[in-house]
């Protein structure tokens, strides 16, 4: 088992690591010296494991791409070119993809962050792992930026005053929070310095956090492929477009991710934080929101009362 475990870590790291540079634009990096210590030594422990590796396969595999390619070198010595490689789901025929293999890829996923090295490696994430939740045949995703203390403490994103906000929108959609797919691109709550004095106190996660965990929310979209993605939050948009900008500007613009439209909208938060402010603050962030919201309506084809239009006007 010590061969498998080898070969799964070391895939992994390539897959966080290749995948944030593919997406900028990069055709190399470096690696440090016991990186190229567990690369080189991947053949061998493949070559004895080959038969092991068969017998023990999981619905979600580890697929190598073309490009990009990572130089691995030591000072001194020839580049060795790795391919990529990044986590997907298992393939299968169009009418094969019911709510049951879905729910086994989901499932897949999840023991694949449980196991990811590469965001234990950064050394800032607890290690309780906060996935996702709701109907795995929805058409509507909506990502934020990772758990915080209420949502570790649950395991599962979205509760407390935040995840009430949410189901409050959801049902102003005619929709409860069963009825769609809640995600965080991080998976695990990030750390104030060392975590110990923490307490309930949360913050953002850093681009770095988001990139070792954007592999496992790409395999989530790709098995669910639903009509729209929201993105919660101007973190949340950064992360998942892989790109810097305001709030404002992400709102006016069009993104896809993986071909899937996204609509970028306030975090639930905010909202909060507005109507804390005063209550024509806070009703001028919810009609923004719903204005985001309504976007959702009309790609996923729901339908749109004159109620619903004029709401928080």
């Amino acid at each position: 088992m010590l061969g498998n475990h080898a070969i799964s870590a070391g895939l992994k790291v390539l897959a966080g690591i290749l995948e944030r540079e593919k997406a900028r634009g990069g055709d190399s990096v470096a690696i440090s010296p016991e990186a190229i210590a567990a690369l080189q030594d991947l053949p061998s422990v493949i070559h004895g494991r080959r038969q092991a590796l068969a017998a023990a396969c999981v619905p979600v595999e580890v697929a190598a791409v073309v490009a990009p390619t990572v130089a691995v070198a030591a000072a001194g010595e020839p580049i060795h070119q790795i391919p990529a490689a990044v986590v997907k789901p298992a393939p299968v025929a169009e009418e094969g993809r019911d709510e049951a293999w879905r729910r086994a890829q989901l499932n897949a996923i999840f023991k694949s962050v449980k196991n990811a090295p590469e965001p234990k490696a950064l050394g800032t994430l607890f290690e309780t792992v906060v996935f996702a939740s709701g109907n795995p045949s929805a058409e509507i995703v909506l990502v934020g930026e990772a758990p915080g203390a209420e949502e570790e403490k649950l395991k599962k994103p979205f509760v407390g005053p935040s995840g009430q906000k949410l189901e409050q929108i959801l049902k102003a959609m005619g929709l409860s929070r069963e009825e769609v797919y809640i995600s965080n691109i991080v998976k695990f709550r990030p750390k104030k310095g060392d975590g110990r004095f923490q307490g309930s106190s949360n913050r953002p996660p850093t681009h770095e956090e988001m990139a070792s965990c954007l592999p496992f929310i790409r395999a989530e979209i790709e098995v669910l492929r639903p009509r729209v993605i929201v993105a919660l939050g101007r973190t949340a948009a950064e992360g998942l477009l892989e790109q810097g900008g305001a709030l404002g500007a992400f709102r006016a613009g069009t993104h896809q991710f993986g071909g899937i439209p996204v609509v970028v909208t306030y975090h639930p938060s905010y909202l909060l934080r507005q109507e804390a402010v005063s209550p024509e603050e806070g009703k001028i962030a919810k009609r923004q929101v719903w204005e985001d919201m309504l976007r959702v309506m009309e790609i996923t084809g729901l339908p749109i009362s004159e109620k619903q239009r004029n709401f928080f006007l």
